[in-house]
């Protein structure tokens, strides 16, 4: 798995071949065959795990007596930390899920969409309690997700800046966006 999510970020799904696999992890592409059932088989697998492991932190997000601006600071961790923490993997989760057949490729569709319904209705939830500035929540949801999206091609541990001053960072200028007390003019 972890060789397939290399070369899928090195290479991308399509580019990847059975024999790149098996050299990656020094097996005859024919002896792979035995252990797995195809690349589709391992692009789904990282997809998923990466996709219950979202949906699992998030259950217990929601059931916080937090905040919603301490349930979206802990949903940006939790995406900060992932990209950091599996950069490969990630990087196949979130460019390369679209290579998926069906039925799988409609289920992790589904899944997606009730993640981001679920954090959607957190930033709403904030909007409502006059925590956040009231405008449109998907702006909200998708500026969030693209401001963390790209941190998993450019964060390298211990050659930049430490993993909590890029989290304090993200969070204050995404939330500071957010929070109904920072004025700033809608055009």
């Amino acid at each position: 798995m972890e060789a397939a999510a290399r070369l899928f970020r090195e290479k991308g799904y399509t580019a990847t071949s059975m024999r790149d696999l098996a050299q990656a992890v020094d097996l005859k592409a024919s002896s792979l065959y035995n252990h797995i059932s195809g690349k589709e088989g391992l692009l789904r697998e990282i997809c998923f795990n990466n996709a219950h492991r979202f949906h699992r932190e998030l259950d217990q997000i929601e059931i916080r007596e937090d905040s919603a601006e301490a349930k979206v600071r802990a949903l940006i961790h939790l995406h900060i930390q992932v990209a950091t923490e599996d950069i490969t993997s990630i990087t196949a989760f979130n460019d390369e899920w679209r290579h998926l057949t069906e039925p799988h490729l409609s289920e992790f569709i589904a899944q997606r969409k009730s993640y981001e319904s679920r954090f959607r209705s957190i930033i709403e939830a904030g909007m409502k309690d006059g925590s956040f500035k009231v405008f449109h929540a998907n702006i909200a949801l998708y500026t969030i997700f693209s401001a963390i999206r790209w941190i998993y091609d450019w964060y390298q541990p211990g050659k930049s800046i430490s993993m909590e001053q890029l989290e304090e960072e993200i969070s204050g200028l995404l939330l500071n966006g957010l929070n109904a007390d920072t004025t700033f003019q809608i055009l």
